[in-house]
């Protein structure tokens, strides 16, 4: 799989041409959509509210945050937080994305097991990304065979993560879709667009599993031919 030296380039293009691809496809389907408003009109605080009061998530609240795309949902504080143009924007962006951080909200509330196993991995897979990498390396210089090994069992917890975070994305977006239809928000020759606004999104979290499962393997193999 990473025999010569042609195949190792190509496979290290890869991990950085998938990630840019789904940054910037996401982004430019953002800005295409942020410029056409759904017939409500509504903002997406105000589409976050509806959605949350129809659910009975009264205690949700919703704040401002600075940044693009730096939307999300703090299951900690209970707080849905929409970036300036998407809490102040009348768009199909602004309206699909905050659906889809309300989303995240009722998993919370519904008790979505993926949501909560998420929840459980976030301490070893903080530890995994920041730590499994050096112990890595480190076995690979001094030759220490179970510390490297140590490694790719920490690097795993974090590759895990973001294998779980794909259902819980897939997840949110679907409960997103079905809330803006019923609720009225959106008209049926709205939601093709607003899909594309959400699986853009769901595309960077695709690509960044991607990326790191290539890596794990990459490091399982490497482990294997040291050991042969």
């Amino acid at each position: 799989m990473f025999g010569g030296l042609g195949s190792y380039l190509i496979y290290v293009a890869l991990l950085l041409i998938i990630p840019i691809w789904a940054s910037a496809n996401v982004k430019n389907t953002y800005k295409k959509y942020m410029k056409k408003p759904t017939s409500s009109y509504m903002t997406g605080a105000q589409v976050a509210r509806r959605i949350l009061d129809e659910n009975g998530l009264y205690d949700v609240a919703i704040q401002e945050t600075k940044g693009m795309l730096s939307d999300h949902y703090d299951p900690r504080k209970k707080v849905v937080r929409l970036s300036s143009d998407n809490y102040h924007g009348h768009s199909m962006a602004a309206s699909a994305v905050a659906a889809h951080e309300v989303g995240h909200a009722i998993q919370d509330a519904d008790e979505y097991a993926f949501l909560r196993f998420r929840s459980a991995l976030v301490p070893a897979a903080n530890f995994g990304s920041n730590f499994g990498v050096i112990l890595l390396f480190i076995g690979i210089i001094f030759g220490m065979t179970q510390l490297y090994l140590l490694g790719i069992v920490l690097f795993a917890a974090a590759v895990l993560f973001q294998l779980v975070t794909l259902p819980v994305e897939f997840d949110a977006s679907n409960r997103a879709m079905t809330q803006l239809v019923s609720s009225g928000i959106i008209r049926n020759n709205e939601e093709r667009d607003t899909k594309k606004v959400l699986n853009a999104a769901a595309m960077t979290y695709v690509a960044a599993a991607l990326v790191a499962l290539a890596e794990l393997v990459r490091f399982i193999w490497m482990f294997a031919a040291s050991n042969e």
